[in-house]
C-alpha cells in the first residue's frame, strides 16, 4: 500500500488521502483516530479530505441534500452486518476541508481539531452507530471517547439532530 497509514496490527488501521486518493499528510490524524477509536474498532479505515464541491456532490448523489456537509461515513457492512467490501475493511469517510475550517473557527479551536472530531464522530457510524436511531448510545460513547481524548464538544452535543450518511 502506498498511502500513509497507521495502527497497530489487528487494531484499526487508517489511512487519510485526498479527493484524489493520494496520501496526505494529515499532522497525525491516522494515529491518534487509531489511539482515540473504542476498543472494538479493528480493521481499515480511510479517510479523504476533500474540498467543499466534491462534498456537496457526494452529499448530493448519496444523500440528496445539495450542500456541502461536514462529514460522511460509507460504511463497508450492510444494515445486518453483511460485507460490502474486504474482509477487514470498515468504510471510507469523507472530510469537507473548508466546511471543517469554518467550523473550527466557529468553534475556536483548530482545524486539526475540527478533523478530529469529525474523523471520530464519521468512525463511529462505520461502527454501526447511529444517533439519528438510538436512545443516545452514540452520544454517550462519543462524549466520553472526546472527553478520554481530551477534545471539545463532539457532533452529536452541539447538533443532536444532525444528519449524517449511513
Amino acid at each position: 500500500m502506498t498511502r500513509a497509514s497507521s495502527g497497530a496490527s489487528g487494531g484499526l488501521r487508517v489511512t487519510v488521502t485526498d479527493g484524489r486518493g493520494r496520501p496526505v499528510p494529515a499532522k497525525g490524524l491516522a494515529g491518534w483516530l487509531s489511539g482515540a477509536a473504542p476498543r472494538r474498532a479493528r480493521g481499515q479505515v480511510s479517510i479523504a479530505l476533500v474540498s467543499d464541491a466534491t462534498m456537496r456532490r457526494l452529499n448530493r448523489d448519496f444523500r440528496r441534500v445539495d450542500r456541502p456537509t461536514d462529514v460522511l461515513s460509507f460504511p463497508a457492512a450492510e444494515p445486518g452486518g453483511r460485507t460490502r467490501g474486504p474482509g477487514d475493511f470498515l468504510g471510507d469517510l469523507a472530510i469537507a476541508t473548508g466546511v471543517a475550517g469554518r467550523q473550527a473557527r466557529e468553534m475556536g479551536h483548530s482545524l486539526q481539531t475540527e478533523l478530529r472530531i469529525l474523523a471520530l464522530h464519521g468512525l463511529l457510524h462505520l461502527l454501526g452507530y447511529d444517533h439519528e436511531a438510538d436512545q443516545g448510545e452514540m452520544g454517550r460513547l462519543e462524549e466520553r471517547l472526546r472527553r478520554q481524548a481530551g477534545l471539545p464538544t463532539g457532533l452529536v452535543a452541539r447538533a443532536p439532530g444532525r444528519a449524517t450518511l449511513r
